[in-house]
């Protein structure tokens, strides 16, 4: 490339994409950012050093997404050849635009002593002008092969694989216990930050590709194993991971405590029409709201509770406020664990780390109060600092402290699948499980993890089994 496009970090600044107004989007589930006009994403392009060894693309991202690649063709101008890029590594570059951390940029070779990229922004616009031109279409197979697959799952990974067996020329069947399709993208993650119909058109997009899809279906109870493995040439498994890690402390049992996934279910219910029966209905309204964990399923709690009209949000963190800046074991360009503030944290929140909860107290038996004490971290085991004990007002608490496989499900006990030593479903190094012709893929073989890395073992996985299958 020309040196001045080389160059174009030092004429133009990073310039970051702002939220709206904190009244304003605080009193509506409406997407909180603002995307940057054409010109200024030309511009922010033009940045993209082309340095040769594009750790964004080689180290960063999980996907391998060309960054270097794209961001040349948005800099001249040539918007649907960057999204033909974009696509040939990423299924749902709108999904990751809007919620990926953006490990790409972390890595970025200008954040050493500069600021890096605006490799996230810049994808979404790439996609969301494909959306808006008509670029984006189905693209059914050309030949079928006759081989019959289902996919258990609609999250991330398992519509990933699904797309991408499709394509091969496989008919795919995904089944989905919810009612919705989406998985954690549709109920996990509040509509401030992914409003449901950019899911919608992509689930169109699939439909038209083929892909059957049928909601209300657990494996396991509503239809067995057998029964799959009899009428199917190959199963995937991308069920992910949906057990909440609970809390065991006094006071547990009161009412007025929930699960963090509770409370973000039912509001993307609300925000699609849905009625909720008087005896589930969680109400942040005018109460002291305490989110135990500090993760982002946390900060999308606290988010959501103060559209809801929470008197006041209170943020808990078992770890230590983590760094400012990164740390000198933290070195560029693996992924910087410094502090972070998310759109809902600028909302209002109180935020307090090394709090330990020690129980919790109420009346009638409902919640009232938090018993915490302070903690000190010693390497990798923290103890209680006596005489650190506070209390603060609860009328409803949060429990968001990550998520656990579990073993005992439905689904795992009809298929007679193994687990690993880290608890994950274990699959060999082309994911197949224990159980031939039984794949998994996705947060239930790896845990917890970013959509990113859902999408790249969902293709993945979808190419192993199509090695499979073209081989029986």
């Amino acid at each position: 490339m020309a040196n001045s496009k080389q160059a174009g970090f030092l004429s133009y600044k990073r310039v970051e994409p702002q939220y709206r107004d904190v009244e304003v989007r605080k009193d509506d589930f409406n997407w909180v950012e603002q995307p940057l006009s054409e010109e200024e994403l030309i511009r922010q392009a033009k940045r993209c050093m082309d340095c040769g060894v594009p750790f964004c693309h080689t180290y960063g991202c999980p996907l391998e997404n060309r960054v270097p690649d794209y961001m040349d063709e948005v800099s001249h101008g040539n918007w649907q050849r960057a999204l033909e890029i974009l696509h040939s590594t990423n299924n749902f570059p709108e999904f990751t635009g809007r919620i990926c951390p953006a490990l790409c940029e972390a890595s970025c070779t200008l954040s050493l002593g500069y600021d890096s990229t605006l490799c996230r922004h810049i994808e979404l616009a790439i996609v969301e002008k494909g959306w808006s031109e008509g670029w984006i279409t189905p693209q059914p197979a050309a030949h079928t092969t006759g081989m019959k697959v289902v996919v258990i799952g609609s999250g991330p990974a398992g519509l990933a694989a699904a797309q991408q067996l499709a394509r091969y020329g496989h008919k795919v069947t995904v089944f989905e216990k919810s009612d919705r399709i989406g998985g954690m993208l549709r109920y996990g993650i509040p509509n401030f930050k992914l409003e449901k119909h950019v899911i919608d058109r992509r689930i169109a997009q699939l439909t038209a590709e083929g892909i059957v899809f049928e909601t209300g279906v657990e494996v396991g109870n509503d239809i067995s194993a057998r029964y799959l493995m009899n009428h199917f040439d190959a199963i995937l498994l991308t069920s992910g991971i949906s057990r909440a890690r609970d809390l065991a402390v006094p006071g547990r049992d009161l009412k007025g405590i929930h699960f963090a996934m509770d409370l973000l279910t039912q509001q993307t219910k609300l925000v699609l029409g849905d009625e909720i029966p008087e005896k589930d209905f969680i109400d942040p309204g005018d109460k002291h709201v305490v989110v135990i964990g500090g993760g982002d399923t946390g900060a999308d709690c606290v988010g959501t509770c103060t559209r809801r009209g929470a008197k006041s949000v209170t943020q808990l963190e078992l770890l230590p406020k983590p760094l400012e800046e990164r740390a000198i074991d933290n070195p560029w360009p693996e992924w910087p664990v410094i502090m972070r503030t998310s759109s809902s944290h600028l909302e209002g929140c109180i935020r307090l780390w090394s709090i330990l909860t020690k129980d919790f107290y109420g009346s009638k038996g409902r919640v009232e109060k938090v018993r915490c004490a302070k903690i000190i971290w010693e390497g990798q085991q923290f103890k209680e600092i006596p005489g650190s004990d506070f209390l603060l007002n609860a009328d409803l608490v949060l429990l968001s402290m990550g998520f656990i496989p579990d073993k005992d499900s439905s689904l795992v006990k009809d298929f007679g699948i193994t687990f690993d030593t880290h608890s994950g479903i274990d699959v060999d190094g082309r994911y197949v499980t224990s159980r031939p012709g039984v794949f998994a893929t996705g947060d239930a073989v790896t845990g917890p993890s970013l959509v990113v890395r859902a999408i790249r073992h969902g293709r993945d996985a979808a190419d192993s089994m199509h090695e499979h299958l073209m081989q029986t």
